[in-house]
C-alpha cells in the first residue's frame, strides 16, 4: 500500500508546504483499511477528526519535504530504500499520533481538495507550517 495524498490546490498546497507524499510507500502491515470515502457533500467529518487531521498536517508536510530532499540527494539504492522506510514510518507516526489512520487522513485531505469550505476550515485549524 502507498500513502497517497493528492495535491490540494496551488494556494492550499503552498500553505501546507506542497502536501503530497506519493514517493513514500507504506509497508502493508502498517496500513489500516477503511471503507472508501463518500463525496464531500455526503460526508460530514466530525470536528475531532478534522482537528486531528489539522494537527497532523504541518508535521506530515514537513516530513514529506525533508525526506523528498534526502531521497533526491541519495545515490545508493540501499540509502534510498532506508530513507523511504524511515520517511514512511515517520509520516505514519505523525498521523497515528493524532488518533487517525492513514486512510482517514488521506480521505480528509481528498475531501478538502474538492471542498473549498472544508479546505479553509482545515487550514485555519492547522496553523502555520513547521520549519
Amino acid at each position: 500500500m502507498r500513502v497517497t495524498v493528492q495535491p490540494l490546490s496551488r494556494t492550499f498546497a503552498a500553505n501546507v508546504l506542497a502536501l503530497t507524499f506519493l514517493s513514500i510507500p507504506l509497508a502493508p502491515s502498517t496500513a489500516q483499511t477503511q471503507p472508501p470515502a463518500q463525496s464531500s457533500k455526503e460526508k460530514v467529518i466530525p470536528d475531532q477528526k478534522l482537528d486531528a487531521a489539522a494537527a497532523a498536517l504541518p508535521y506530515v508536510s514537513n516530513l514529506q519535504q525533508k525526506y523528498e530532499q534526502q531521497l533526491a540527494a541519495a545515490t545508493a539504492p540501499s540509502a534510498k530504500e532506508r530513507l523511504t522506510k524511515e520517511g514512511s514510518d515517520a509520516i505514519v507516526k505523525a498521523i497515528t499520533k493524532e488518533g487517525l489512520s492513514v486512510n482517514e487522513f488521506n480521505a480528509i485531505i481528498e475531501l478538502a481538495e474538492n471542498d473549498p469550505g472544508l479546505r479553509e476550515k482545515l487550514l485555519r485549524r492547522a496553523g502555520p507550517p513547521i520549519k
